[in-house]
């Protein structure tokens, strides 16, 4: 629901009130970078204003909503309201709550809930809640009977009274929070395109990180449709944040993995893991990246047990980021389907072709090292420097 005439989006954020200074404001500038680049790519007409409070996005009221829901999508916003501006006056306030409580409220109970953000005004939030309640009621009264309830209204009527001008809107549309897009360093991913990858990538950037999607060929056990699955995941994360050139990395793979298929039983998933690592370590040195994302999760697979976490990922010395380490498969799918990944996730792929009759989930190191290719780690290093680059 939208008051008439709104024209202003409120964006909140939340992590940044905790810094400070010039940390908080290169940070801010990030955001709105984001925001701005969104509505642009969304073809939504705007100006920005930069505020202490809260950043606004100036619109017209025939595109307030999608705006509002535009600007929600940055990282590091928590919501957005589409909102009609009003002076910061009590009469001004009052008509515009009686103006949307006859557009939107016509049945149920409602609540005035106000706050202000400046001492100086003549009124206080006690005062607009009061009178705001009071101007929706007799706004609707002629038509049905409106009852209050401050605990769990059916319409709630927000005001938020600033010193120059004040701001009536309905609901707020959540928004992903984290940190602002390239507020933290660069970071690769080992991006397969199923449900947790994407999942993974997204959590990374919604920390501040600009990632590079990493997808290891598989050959015969991946196949065209394996690798259509990857690209048209990371296309539509890149899609999130189009002011980042998007790249996905494709390591050719294919000789490398069929051989650990014809020398591994046994084992073969921690050496394909640590292959992977591998290779993604030498992306990484090639995009000036600091870390690699998994979308891996403690016990998920065989070779996510907790001892061959650490089996797998002793063939990497960059560090290796994992959002989902704790997180359950079925919150995982519930976050990609929030994001838009799942889609492409569930198409069949086949590359469970390579997974063998008895999974290792308990490895170790040593033993691991005597049956994999003697020059497991320097292949994938070859095969990562052969690596095709596709643009998103």
């Amino acid at each position: 629901m939208i008051p008439p005439g709104a024209d202003t989006v409120i964006v909140r954020y939340g992590e940044l009130y905790t810094k400070g200074g010039a940390v908080r404001e290169r940070m801010e500038e990030r955001l709105l970078a984001h925001v701005e680049a969104l509505l642009s790519t969304r073809g939504v007409e705007y100006e920005v204003e930069r505020r202490w409070t809260r950043p606004l996005v100036r619109t017209t009221p025939g595109a307030v909503a999608d705006a509002a829901e535009t600007a929600s999508e940055a990282f590091g916003v928590v919501s957005t309201s589409a909102a009609a501006s009003v002076p910061s006056q009590m009469d001004a306030i009052l008509d515009s709550l009686a103006r949307t409580a006859r557009a939107v409220y016509d049945s149920g109970t409602f609540a005035v809930e106000a706050r202000r953000s400046c001492e100086d005004l003549p009124f206080t939030s006690e005062d607009v809640q009061e009178e705001g309640g009071a101007a929706v009621w007799d706004a609707v009264a002629d038509a049905f009977e409106p009852a209050v309830d401050l605990e769990d209204p059916d319409v709630t009527f927000f005001v938020e009274c600033r010193a120059d001008e004040t701001f009536v809107f309905l609901e707020k549309c959540d928004g992903p929070g984290g940190l602002p897009f390239g507020s933290q360093d660069r970071l690769v991913s080992l991006f397969s395109g199923g449900i947790d990858s994407p999942v993974a990538t997204y959590e990374a950037m919604r920390r501040g990180s600009p990632v590079v999607p990493v997808y290891v060929d598989l050959g015969d056990y991946g196949g065209p449709d394996h690798r259509a699955r990857a690209v048209e995941a990371a296309r539509r994360i890149a899609g999130v944040v189009p002011h980042d050139d998007g790249s996905l990395y494709r390591v050719p793979a294919g000789k490398s993995v069929a051989a650990i298929a014809d020398e591994l039983d046994r084992g073969r998933m921690l050496a394909l893991r640590r292959y992977m690592f591998a290779a993604a370590e030498r992306i990484a040195r090639r995009v000036d990246a600091s870390g690699i994302v998994t979308g891996e999760s403690v016990g998920q697979k065989s070779s996510q047990t907790a001892r061959n976490l650490r089996l797998t990922s002793a063939a990497t010395d960059l560090p290796v980021h994992r959002p989902l380490l704790t997180v359950d498969k079925d919150e995982i799918t519930r976050r990609a389907r929030r994001i838009g990944t799942f889609e492409e996730a569930a198409i069949p792929a086949g590359c469970n072709r390579i997974v063998p009759p008895r999974p290792e989930t308990n490895g170790r190191l040593e033993r691991l090292r005597e049956v994999e290719p003697d020059d497991l780690l320097e292949r994938a290093r070859a095969d990562a420097a052969d690596a095709e680059v596709i643009e998103l």
